[in-house]
């Protein structure tokens, strides 16, 4: 596809909150692509994805869209954990480039076979690890970069909600051998960015409840996990469903300052609610969420980055064109799913 000038042929399979929310609406503003095909089995789903996207062709199994396979340039798995491996492997098979939500398999082995199959096949797979491009941890990026903090020694994070009716859907009755719980959820988005942050991790220590009554899988909805990078920085997460009071987003300490920010990036709100990538105002975080950083008696705001998710796929269009890198190397992927591995080996659950 070197030097390509024509869009990028899409299909997503999956219309849920992910094919729905997180990829479908980038695709349709990137004129790099166009959105051909969206797969999904569930008729209320269909209607929404017709609506939504009336140039693309609705299919209700996956199968339909193999066989249509030469009107396809890349695929876009947008399912439960589970369904990852085998819908990326068939897409390979047919010649096509992957993207693959996270979790990137349930275990780690799977995801370096299928790094190895798309090898094999001369393809491009990658990760959509789109919480690299949040607008708070560009911010924070960009400090650390900056050399603002020092040395940093303290990344605490966290992804917390208040649902103490527990999860629903396929997040409610997934195992976590199927790559079910919350780690295998928001830790994998919280284990990329420490990764990305601070670099490699040398030791895993993890504490992995479940709470919530009436699952019928076993995972997790309340857990934190502690890395030990190999600069000696630590980075606690902490990742919940059962918060009533949420913490800090960030809480980083280094040897010259501190940095704290409150509330989530704002891009799955506005989404959900019916934003567009194309918003004028869309990634911008809200004036009362913008951090501190400074010392005691010694702070100040800090000018936020501008969140953008769409980077995701202007980089990959770049790739797909031969002209750049991959937005995410999948082996950062498997990197991390060998951390949640760790995580889950080395904790008695409760």
């Amino acid at each position: 596809m070197s030097g390509r000038s024509t869009p990028v042929r899409t299909a997503v399979i999956g219309f849920g909150v992910s094919g729905r929310v997180f990829h479908a609406p980038f695709l349709a503003c990137d004129e790099s692509y166009s959105l051909d095909h969206i797969v999904t089995g569930d008729p209320e789903r269909a209607r929404q994805a017709q609506q939504a996207h009336p140039g693309a062709t609705v299919l209700a199994d996956p199968a339909e869209l193999f066989a249509r396979a030469g009107e396809v340039d890349l695929v876009v798995v947008a399912t439960p954990p589970q369904t990852h491996v085998p819908l990326a492997t068939a897409a390979l098979d047919h010649g096509l480039h992957v993207v693959v939500d996270k979790p990137f398999a349930p275990t780690s082995a799977q995801g370096a076979a299928l790094i190895e199959h798309a090898r094999a096949a001369g393809r491009l797979l990658t990760v959509f690890q789109n919480r690299r491009w949040d607008g708070d941890f560009r911010t924070l990026r960009r400090l650390v970069d900056g050399g603002d903090l020092g040395d940093v020694h303290t990344f605490e994070s966290r992804f917390e909600w208040w649902k103490p009716q527990g999860f629903r859907g396929w997040k409610a009755t997934t195992r976590i051998a199927d790559g079910g719980g919350i780690l295998f959820d928001l830790g994998t988005h919280l284990i990329d960015q420490a990764c990305v942050l601070l670099g490699p991790v040398e030791d895993v220590w993890a504490d992995v409840v479940r709470r919530a009554p009436g699952h019928e899988g076993d995972g997790d909805d309340d857990t934190m996990v502690v890395l030990r990078h190999a600069n000696g920085s630590r980075s606690r997460l902490y990742m919940s469903g059962l918060a009533a009071a949420p913490a800090p987003r960030f809480h980083v300490l280094g040897s010259r300052a501190g940095y704290t920010k409150w509330g989530l990036d704002p891009q799955e709100a506005a989404l959900v609610a019916g934003g567009w990538p194309s918003d004028p105002d869309f990634g911008r975080e809200p004036q009362d969420n913008r951090g501190t950083l400074g010392v005691p008696g010694d702070t100040r705001r800090v000018e936020p980055e501008r969140g953008d998710y769409g980077q995701f796929y202007r980089l990959l269009a770049a790739a797909l064109a031969g002209d750049g890198e991959l937005p995410v190397d999948p082996r950062d992927a498997v990197t991390v799913l060998q951390i949640i591995e760790r995580a889950h080996g080395r904790c008695a659950q409760r």
